[in-house]
């Protein structure tokens, strides 16, 4: 029971700083990868990448 709670503290402390870096991360991969791939599913931005064929 102890050790539970210890957990729920130690989770309840970290939160906030693990969305940062999760939040950071996803940035990261989308800056590295084909972000107009990931942009195509954005409503606003979607139509700002429109190819001509």
């Amino acid at each position: 029971m102890i050790v539970s709670r210890r957990l729920k503290l130690f989770a309840k402390a970290w939160t906030p700083n693990m969305a940062v870096w999760g939040a950071a991360l996803g940035v990261t991969v989308i800056h590295f990868t084909d972000w107009r791939l990931v942009l195509d599913y954005v409503p606003y931005i979607r139509g700002k990448f429109k190819k001509d064929d």
